[in-house]
């Protein structure tokens, strides 16, 4: 399935330093990355950087490879972990240093995702917009068991807190899921200072086709800037070709 793809990072109107980082560049469009790094300053843009250079090295490296997609896609991100862990022994000051990530690969034609944080994947089919992942924040899994309502936790003070990352050697699982698309469908993969400033009507409303995916990231980046913009913003849009037009 034919499929166009634009980016965009923003460092936010609060922040001083971008601690976000995206990869849109793979001339086949196999695969896209966005990540969301923490843990000051150059802590956070070193984590995110060497997690979006792993991935797409892993998995330019093994594409060909017997590997399922998922134990593609799984290894690419522990391999990203291990990095960013090995990069924290070797320089102290960046020992708190984390990032969250999420990846969209299309591999034997069929699309697939993985992400470990609170970076998000959503789809838009017209103009219902549905969020894909499970943020892994405390905020989240008290969402998924009942015990929070959407705006609950869209307000929650304990929203930003990760319950897994990539930089932890903890880590234990890299959420994998195969995603069920159509001609005209849209992806959009985002950090979460987008997330924070628009809500999923917001969202919908200027990923619409009615746009150009460079046109989309830019409105999408307007908007939360206009909304406040105290995060760092990335947004990558991957639009999948309409054959019935």
């Amino acid at each position: 399935m034919k499929r166009s793809f634009a980016g965009l990072t923003d460092t936010g109107l609060v922040r001083s330093v971008n601690q976000d980082a995206f990869y849109i560049d793979d001339p086949d469009g196999r695969f896209f990355i966005v990540a969301d790094g923490m843990g000051g300053h150059a802590g956070g843009q070193e984590a995110s950087r060497i997690a979006t250079k792993t991935i797409e090295q892993y998995l330019d490296e093994h594409w060909a490879s017997s590997e399922t997609t998922p134990a593609l896609l799984e290894e690419a991100f522990f391999k990203a972990n291990q990095a960013i862990v090995q990069d924290q022994i070797e320089h102290p000051e960046r020992a708190d240093m984390g990032t969250t990530a999420v990846a969209v690969v299309f591999r034997e034609d069929k699309p697939w995702c993985a992400h470990v944080g609170d970076s998000r994947l959503y789809l838009l089919r017209g103009d219902r917009l549905e969020q894909i992942t499970e943020d892994h924040t405390w905020v989240g899994r008290a969402l998924k068991a009942g015990h929070l309502s959407l705006e609950d936790a869209r307000n929650h003070p304990w929203r930003h807190v990760l319950s897994q990352c990539l930089g932890r050697e903890d880590l234990q699982q890299v959420d994998v899921q195969q995603i069920d698309v159509q001609g005209g469908d849209r992806f959009l993969l985002c950090s979460d200072g987008l997330t924070e400033e628009l809500s999923a009507e917001e969202i919908a409303s200027r990923l619409t086709s009615q746009l150009s995916g460079e046109e989309a990231a830019r409105e999408l980046v307007k908007a939360a800037k206009n909304n406040g913009g105290r995060d760092n913003i990335t947004v990558a849009i991957v639009t999948l070709e309409d054959t019935a037009k």
